[in-house]
């Protein structure tokens, strides 16, 4: 099957954010997918150089506008690179190719008499390239709800497009396909606009002469959105080339929403006045606010680089927060406390944490070399269920334009793989060589959902199976998607490699991020040797008796965010399940804990730190080599006392 997926072209006048990024990133992931399900993809991207403000800006910097504009779109391309970004294309407004489309189709037009010459005047917002009339204005600014700027009166000889000749039509076709415009709220608000009635366009300009010659009238240049409109045909050779015939019409048109309407409206006239068919999908994702409010655009002065952020996190994290946070038909919030928090959680906590104690069991207890599997318990076939579901639900989200959605049924598999190695406690099977088979065949489905993983994120995030490969034996698991269903894939005696973690934490601090938080006190009793510390003062054994010592065995260990040196243990007491609290991060790693068998003071007052509530204290004992728990090696049952 085809697929033609495009973001909108951007304006190169400034470097681009991180709003800009998210749409690219999102249209990268939907064609990664695609092109791992064999589809024949064609990813389009560019800039949209024939602005006005585009001259303004390069005039106001002193700068020629051609030199202005190359500069910037090579910080786009750069910017890309570093994203991993997959476009087939790059297509600037200002190349040969496309200007010859674009009076091509102006010539059509005219000639049809859908272009019209005569006199504008009216309203002109320059920031949005847009016209206005005095019904549309906000407290006579420009009605856009993330501009709200001046206007300019604008009188002068234009060329115009019959818009309104194709009202009735247009609104018939958006009716009798609903899935034209989305999501429903973007398709209601463009119904509502059409219905109050379309004005003929304004297609060109005389006021100044940056942008493609009018082909019959040279004092006219085509207005910028007849121009960038363009380009989603111009880049494939519109009317006569193979790939206009192979990819249009378009599956998707990703962008934000407060283009939707030129798209969906202007766009779609503008094929139908050439008997071209119409594009799938118009989508209009929201915006990325800042946590005080507000679109993060360059206008508001509250863009982040996007640069900066990879040098600091790497574009996997960039990416995976970006689609995270950006729900379906809704605004998105930006913060980077808030990306850094999302990757210490989700991204080393989870899935690297989870590819690293799996690698590190196979080779601290078979030597790194993947075992032959033995029979399928009901566990095992749990999890080879939910792979089969998570992929096709994540597929099924990612065709709706949903990456965030797609991304919550991955991470359901993340945290099963989790929850299946504390269930099936590899450290416990390999004390024992009459459970051989039993840990051959729970490492052996450890070591595949590390490959099914990779698979499943390399939409979404495509450096993570080239992190994985090498810890693999080196073996290319990753490009087919109909493989994350699939089981018994990696051959028994592939070596791996426990290698460094895929995601390392990151430490909030080290950037400046925000404040380190107030230190809270550690809930980890030590019992220091003698000759280091001064006894305490006595206590009679009446004192002594109201402490209450149990047994407790630990089931789950998970470090506290934003914490370096806090656990937070899920802990067993004769059947009863306790969240416990210990500050012994420094010294021992989660999986490490797991199965220990611990003293916990049991009848202590819960305390709440981090916002957990602790219900108990961990004993350990410690001095200058390091610290460990205090713990039993018999089998006493949990909720054993300690005398």
């Amino acid at each position: 099957m085809k697929y033609y997926i495009t973001t909108p072209i951007y304006y190169p006048n400034s470097s681009p954010h991180i709003g800009t990024a998210y749409t690219t990133i999102a249209a990268d992931a939907m064609a990664r997918l695609r092109r791992m399900k064999g589809d024949d993809v064609y990813f389009l991207t560019g800039t949209d150089e024939n602005a006005q403000k585009i001259i303004r800006t390069a005039e106001s910097a002193g700068v020629d506008p051609h030199v202005y504009v190359d500069d910037i779109v090579s910080r786009f391309r750069e910017l890309w690179r570093l994203l991993n970004i997959s476009n087939d294309d790059f297509i600037r407004t200002t190349e040969a190719r496309h200007a010859e489309v674009v009076q091509y189709i102006f010539n059509k037009l005219y000639e049809k008499g859908d272009i019209y010459k005569s006199e504008y005047e009216g309203w002109y917002c320059t920031p949005c390239e847009t016209f206005w009339t005095e019904n549309r204005l906000v407290d006579g600014k420009c009605p856009n709800e993330d501009c709200a700027r001046e206007v300019e009166l604008l009188k002068e000889e234009s060329y115009f497009f019959k818009m309104s000749k194709y009202q009735g039509k247009l609104l018939q076709y958006i009716n009798d396909n609903p899935d034209f415009i989305k999501p429903l709220s973007r398709r209601n608000e463009m119904i509502r606009f059409i219905e109050g009635g379309l004005e003929d366009l304004c297609v060109s300009r005389t006021t100044f002469n940056w942008g493609i010659k009018v082909p019959f009238d040279p004092k006219h240049v085509v207005y910028v959105w007849l121009d960038a409109l363009i380009n989603y045909i111009s880049a494939l050779g519109y009317p006569d080339h193979e790939k206009f015939k192979k990819y249009w019409p378009a599956d998707v048109h990703l962008m934000g929403k407060d283009i939707v309407r030129f798209h969906s409206i202007i766009w779609p006239i503008i094929l139908m006045a050439l008997d071209v068919p119409l594009p799938k999908m118009v989508f209009g994702h929201g915006w990325f606010l800042g946590k005080e409010g507000g679109k993060i655009s360059k206008s508001r002065g509250n863009a982040q680089d996007s640069f900066e952020l990879i040098a600091r996190y790497g574009p996997d994290p960039i990416r995976y927060f970006l689609l995270r946070e950006m729900q379906y038909g809704l605004d998105g919030t930006y913060s980077e406390d808030d990306l850094v928090e999302k990757l210490n959680s989700d991204l080393a906590n989870d899935l690297g944490n989870y590819v690293s104690r799996s690698l590190a069991m196979v080779v601290k207890y078979i030597d790194g070399k993947v075992p032959t599997p033995g029979q399928d318990t009901d566990l095992e076939k749990e999890i080879k269920e939910l792979s089969s579901k998570v992929k096709e639900s994540a597929e099924e989200k990612m065709l709706a334009c949903d990456p965030a959605s797609a991304l919550e049924y991955v991470w359901q598999f993340v945290n099963r793989c989790n929850k299946y190695v504390d269930e099936t406690a590899p450290w416990n099977l390999a004390k024992d060589q009459n459970n051989t088979e039993r840990l051959n065949t729970v490492l052996y489905t450890m070591v595949e959902c590390i490959r099914i993983l990779g698979i499943l994120c390399a939409p979404f995030m495509p450096g993570v199976p080239e992190k994985i490969r090498p810890l693999l034996g080196g073996m290319d698991f990753f490009s087919d998607w109909e493989k994350a269903d699939s089981w018994n894939v990696i051959q028994p005696g592939t070596i791996v490699d426990k290698g460094q973690p895929i995601f390392p934490r990151i430490d909030l601090s080290q950037f400046s991020v925000e404040e380190t938080p107030e230190k809270q006190p550690d809930n980890t009793a030590e019992i220091k040797e003698i000759n280091m510390v001064p006894i305490k003062d006595e206590i009679t054994y009446e004192d002594f008796a109201k402490i209450d010592l149990r047994i407790v065995k630990i089931l789950q260990a998970e470090k506290v965010e934003k914490a370096d040196k806090l656990l937070k243990l899920e802990v067993e007491m004769a059947g009863e399940s306790r969240t416990v609290v210990a500050g012994i991060a420094g010294y021992y790693t989660a999986e490490e804990l797991i199965g220990k068998k611990v003293v916990l003071v049991a009848n202590l007052k819960p305390v709440k730190l981090r916002g957990i509530v602790s219900q108990g204290m961990i004993l350990a004992a410690s001095d200058s080599e390091g610290l460990e728990v205090l713990g039993v090696e018999k089998e006493i049952i949990t909720g054993g006392q300690v005398k």
